[in-house]
């Protein structure tokens, strides 16, 4: 197994960490060959706190991936989220040379919109074109060869700190890993759980996480809007254990197990065993109960998800309604919830377009994980001069890992 054919992609996520690990193969098909995960404990709303803690995690889902996959992880693809992501749209502007689109004047074009004042202790994560125009023709998606003087492009900027960039890196070495990119996580997302149709006529993706709430609007085959929101099933774990009086970690097994997002769809008569905290006697409690305390954190969620959608300007265009995934969709009831909330059809989002092992992965908490793999591959035919064009910031790590060698520098 040739060393290029492995992507792997790592989603370092608030609740846990997983890697997947694929093979490309030369009919453009990844096939899972191996999965890896381990409790996520450095996090907090999808920002590394603990890098320590982090780097045993990451290490500890590595060692389970190696070994169903039978190969060595050198290099991934990793996650990153977190509220100080924000995303913004812009516009560039150029005259072409000669008469013809060449490369160089896509990547002048690029440049020119990117070329916006961001903060210092910022960093551009992507840059993603949604549309070229060349002399006042619209809706171009790849305008080399084409005749024309003038060239102008729209692109979605996503920019991310540059210490919650740093420190993912820092974790991934820590581990003994090079990181390929870095990807937004809703982005990876997308790629595992949207069909094309969806992008092309307006979908909203919104994966419900442990620590955040990751949010992508799409129409015409294009991203159009991306936002973060730090609320995400952690909150929810945190309710039940205060409303109920238990640990922690049984809150999480009774979200899991019994919870439910619509207190409607409970009868009074369902009962649930409690563990109580300080070693009491465990105690049986209504399911109805349970319900009615899921229902207002996770309609508080996805009611701002809505503002987010209404504010974006995009909730009118996205035909296609919107997609639940990440971990907390899988609660009963929240796609119920949902299409009350968003007043549009939901479905909930499994990963696809993966081979091998698919039905290891055939979850919405994987999505992340999936579509950093998917990324990964699309990203490496590209590189290697095939597939579709697409235009992909080739100096963001180069930035980021040269102000690490820096770093490192300054503290050895």
């Amino acid at each position: 197994m040739a060393k290029s054919d492995i992507i792997v992609g790592l989603d370092i996520g608030t609740t846990k960490i997983c890697a997947v690990v694929g093979e490309a193969k030369d009919d453009g098909v990844v096939d899972i060959i191996g999965i890896g995960t381990s409790p996520s404990t450095g996090l907090r709303r999808g920002v590394v706190v603990n890098i320590e803690q982090t780097v045993q995690s990451i290490k500890k889902a590595l060692e389970e991936a190696e070994l169903m996959a039978g190969c060595e992880i050198h290099s991934v693809y990793a996650g990153i989220a977190g509220s100080h992501i924000k995303g913004f749209n812009s516009h560039g502007v150029i005259a072409v040379k000669g008469g013809e689109v060449t490369q160089k004047d896509v990547d002048r074009v690029i440049e020119a919109a990117k070329a916006v004042a961001i903060p210092l202790d910022r960093e551009v994560i992507h840059t993603l074109p949604q549309e070229f125009i060349v002399d006042d023709q619209r809706g171009i998606a790849d305008p080399l060869g084409m005749a024309g003087v003038r060239l102008e492009v729209k692109v979605h900027i996503v920019t991310g700190a540059v210490t919650s960039a740093q420190n993912i890196v820092r974790s991934c070495h820590r581990s003994g890993l090079d990181v390929a990119d870095i990807v937004l996580e809703s982005l990876a997302s997308s790629k595992a759980v949207l069909s094309a149709e969806e992008r092309e006529i307006g979908v909203c993706l919104v994966d419900l996480g442990g620590g955040t709430t990751d949010i992508a609007i799409f129409s015409k085959d294009s991203i159009k809007h991306t936002a973060v929101l730090a609320l995400g099933g952690n909150n929810l774990t945190n309710d039940i254990a205060f409303g109920l009086r238990t640990p922690m970690t049984a809150a999480e097994k009774i979200k899991i197990d019994h919870g439910c997002a619509l207190a409607e769809l409970v009868t009074m008569d369902e009962a649930i065993e409690v563990p109580s905290v300080g070693g009491r006697e465990s105690r049986a409690m209504s399911k109805r109960v349970l319900a009615e305390i899921c229902e207002p954190r996770c309609e508080e969620i996805l009611a701002l998800v809505d503002q987010e959608l209404i504010k974006s300007g995009y909730k009118n265009q996205i035909a296609a309604g919107v997609v639940l995934t990440g971990g907390t969709s899988l609660i009963y009831g929240m796609q119920d919830l949902a299409e009350q909330v968003f007043d549009l059809p939901v479905r909930i989002g499994y990963p696809e377009f993966v081979g091998g092992l698919h039905d290891m992965v055939n979850s919405p908490k994987y999505a992340t994980a999936v579509g950093l793999l998917l990324f990964g591959a699309e990203n490496r035919v590209v590189k290697s001069g095939g597939g579709d064009f697409r235009i992909r910031d080739e100096n963001v790590f180069n930035r980021i890992l040269g102000r690490m060698k820096k770093w490192f520098v300054d503290i050895a």
